[in-house]
């Protein structure tokens, strides 16, 4: 009886600990989102008041009390990590690969389903007409650049207190990612890789730094350094600067009411090119955030519609929109560490998200494929991390219990596109 009393003691001791976990990670996301509102330079325009309704209970917790008193506006300009600022001297605005202007379509206007998919796959015709968000041309430019710059200003204005927007000497920015732990530097970078090695185009470009107050790049920030009290020697994560990016709202498939995002001309027929584009990438979001079990994003909606019925209508978390419509992932130091390391708590509501989709981008899925079959996941991964970032072994890599876990998405990920051919095999 002693036995049975202690394990069930045990139990609400750790749901009690995860719950203050959700409670505690949750109030810090909201205040990050915050505070991108209220760090934009005085060039820009802000609309209505921000929408600060609630996600969560917690979302409030994090919002000065005046500010509760105007609910319901939308910030139109978003100061956080991605795209060169306007005015950086690191090349054109336009960061996209060249299309042939004969290809291009017209965003708003619908096209004929025989045009959209094949099979469970975007077609090739709708992938020509979407160019790369941030090409790999552009991010080798950008990484060059970024580490031969010196930086000459830090300031908030990219999240957490922790976080700094960093100005280089040219005057481009970037975002610098101080991390309480080395899991946040290291889930950001590897995710950024992760990404690379599937051909996912949205996450702005990154690379490492290690703080040295002595060298030519930090010496100009050492005072402000000393301040902010970061720690000489860490390595911390640079990712190129986005303004002007706007929220983003969970579209009507991928919701809990809808029956998922499928191959079917009577759920797609009607969609603008515009919608198609945003479920294409949409996909490819999904696709890695399964294999990283990053939480902190469309899984962490689901969670909260325990309470909020309509947490799905409001924008999602670190997951936003350029004027052009292309989507940025940021803020992924949640995936591959130490999504790992909280899996338990988070896997049924993975599986679920990855299950309502059911088209896919074929080149993605080509390469999960080949990683299932090739089973050398960690070694490319590594690899390519290796190649690019000269800090990498600084840093660290996934230890071989996390590879293993990475290899096994994989193989479930490749099971799940194949059981949706064999589900839609006739189309």
């Amino acid at each position: 009886m002693r036995a049975v009393s202690a394990n069930l003691l045990a139990l609400l001791f750790l749901c009690t600990c995860a719950c203050v976990f959700y409670v505690w990670s949750r109030l810090e996301s909201r205040l990050e989102r915050y505070k991108r509102g209220l760090q934009l330079p005085s060039s820009f325009h802000v609309g209505p008041s921000p929408d600060i309704s609630a996600k969560t209970f917690r979302a409030l917790l994090a919002v000065p009390v005046a500010q509760r008193l105007h609910l319901g506006g939308r910030l139109d300009v978003r100061n956080v990590t991605g795209v060169r600022d306007q005015i950086g001297s690191l090349g054109n605005r336009d960061y996209h690969m060249n299309v042939d202007n004969k290809g291009s379509v017209q965003r708003g206007v619908p096209a004929k389903f025989g045009s959209l998919v094949e099979g469970i796959f975007w077609s090739e015709w709708l992938e020509a007409q979407l160019p790369a968000s941030f090409s790999e041309e552009h991010a080798r430019a950008w990484r060059e650049r970024a580490r031969g710059h010196r930086i000459v200003r830090l300031e908030p204005g990219c999240g957490r207190i922790s976080n700094q927007l960093a100005t280089f000497s040219d005057g481009a920015k970037a975002c610098v990612r101080y991390g309480i732990n080395a899991d946040q530097v290291q889930g950001e970078t590897l995710t950024y890789y992760l990404a690379n090695l599937l051909g996912i185009t949205n996450l702005p470009p990154l690379i490492l730094a290690q703080l040295n107050v002595d060298s030519e790049q930090w010496a100009s920030v050492r005072r402000r350094i000393g301040g902010l009290q970061w720690n000489e020697r860490a390595v911390v994560s640079l990712t190129e600067w986005v303004p002007n990016l706007t929220g983003v709202v969970t579209p009507a498939p991928l919701r809990q009411e809808s029956k998922g995002l499928r191959p079917l001309q009577g759920e797609l027929g009607n969609k603008t090119t515009a919608e198609l584009f945003e479920l294409m990438q949409w996909t490819d979001l999904i696709i890695l955030d399964y294999l990283s079990a990053n939480f902190d994003r469309l899984v962490s909606n689901l969670f909260s519609l325990q309470w909020d019925s309509r947490v799905m209508e409001r924008e999602t978390n670190n997951l936003l929109r350029t004027p052009r419509g292309d989507l940025v992932f940021i803020d992924n130091e949640a995936g591959l560490v130490h999504g790992y390391r909280v899996l338990d708590m988070w896997e049924k509501y993975h599986s679920t998200v990855l299950g309502s989709v059911s088209v896919f981008r074929k080149r993605t899925a080509q390469r999960v494929i080949e990683l299932h079959r090739r089973r050398d996941t960690r070694t490319r991964l590594l690899e390519l991390y290796r190649d690019s970032e000269p800090l990498s072994p600084e840093l660290g890599f996934l230890s071989y219990e996390h590879a293993g876990v990475l290899q096994n998405r994989i193989d479930r990920l490749y099971k799940h596109i194949s059981h949706c051919k064999e589900e839609y095999h006739q189309l």
